[in-house]
């Protein structure tokens, strides 16, 4: 195990028996009798990185004292409808690399990459019908049409150097948030049914809204920056695809219009090499990187001012820690 994954392990050791049951759980989900889907699945097995929205569930549910001994089904039900966002999300972005393995779209082909991801959504939401309280399929079915909704509305704002940062951050909410949002909800409603666990499952739906798009904020500015080495995954996709992200739309409101005419140019002109590069190098790019990240520390610091209302405990640490390592990590 790298240092960084490391490092992650350690910050999430309150809840490290919790996380090996859901890896069981989504070990088990995963087996398959075709021949054909099993290869697939053993691919996609290799996708599974930080695994942070299970981790909330459980750390969710530790802080605010409501774990139950279906957390750690739920918690696996989350990370499969993650990977099946990764998988389709590559098809998507016509990413190559993903944990530094190809993608499956690369393996096989969009198609097949399609359908998998189809397999992981009907795998989860299977599960979830096993469960002892229905709360877990409403919620994370609801969620699933909002991220769906939200990945259809950031293909319909391709190129949109005018739009609003609030539309942004609605589209990177819906695509991104949503889920972390779910997840540290059901860890504190799960399985539902009392007032206290009502208020603390709005309580901790709002800290995982915020933490997750601050992870995407974090995440479009990485995918600037970085390379496909440092993140593990294509880098540089959100400039070839047309995706207008928050460090570029800050540049584009407050430059020239000789620098929007160049940003305009390195995102549109045809047969560009990587266009992220010539963003960095041509356009400018830093302060707009600048300000979205002080955005991601200001989201971060309206979370953990949340969850600092519930008692002290090592899984609110963990939560704290995990609001820190969003805004530090390069992975």
């Amino acid at each position: 195990m790298s240092q960084k994954y490391t490092e992650l392990a350690r910050l999430l050791a309150p809840v490290e028996g919790g996380m090996a049951r859901m890896r069981e759980v989504l070990a088990a989900q995963m087996t398959e009798n075709s021949p054909a889907v099993r290869d697939m699945t053993d691919h996609v097995g290799r996708f599974q990185g930080k695994q942070l929205r299970a981790a909330l569930v459980l750390l969710a549910g530790e802080a605010t004292k409501n774990t139950t001994d279906e957390h750690p089904t739920v918690a696996a039900i989350v990370e499969m409808i993650h990977l099946a966002t990764l998988v389709h999300d590559d098809i998507l972005d016509g990413a190559e690399v993903r944990r530094r393995v190809a993608c499956v779209n690369q393996r096989w082909d969009n198609q097949t990459a399609v359908l998998l991801g189809d397999f992981l959504y009907a795998r989860a939401f299977a599960l979830s019908t096993v469960l002892s309280s229905r709360l877990c399929s409403r919620l994370l079915a609801e969620t699933t049409r909002k991220i769906c909704v939200g990945e259809i509305e950031q293909s319909a704002s391709r190129y949109d150097f005018d739009m609003s940062e609030d539309r942004y951050e609605w589209i990177a909410g819906a695509k991104t948030a949503n889920l972390y949002a779910a997840a540290c909800e059901l860890g504190a409603r799960y399985p539902g049914g009392s007032r206290e666990s009502e208020e603390l499952g709005v309580l901790m739906h709002a800290f995982g809204w915020e933490v997750g798009l601050a992870f995407q904020i974090v995440d479009d500015c990485l995918d600037l920056t970085s390379t496909d080495e440092e993140l593990g995954k294509s880098a540089g996709t959100d400039a070839e695809d047309g995706k207008v992200t928050l460090p570029v739309l800050y540049t584009y409101r407050r430059g020239d219009e000789r620098l929007r005419a160049k940003i305009r140019d390195v995102y549109t002109l045809p047969g560009l090499d990587d266009r992220a590069r010539r963003l960095r190098e041509e356009c400018s790019i830093g302060e707009g990187v600048a300000y979205a990240t002080r955005r991601a520390e200001e989201l971060v610091a309206r979370a953990l001012a949340r969850v600092r209302t519930l008692d002290e405990s090592p899984a609110r640490e963990a939560l704290e820690r995990l609001g820190t390592f969003v805004l530090a990590r390069r992975f």
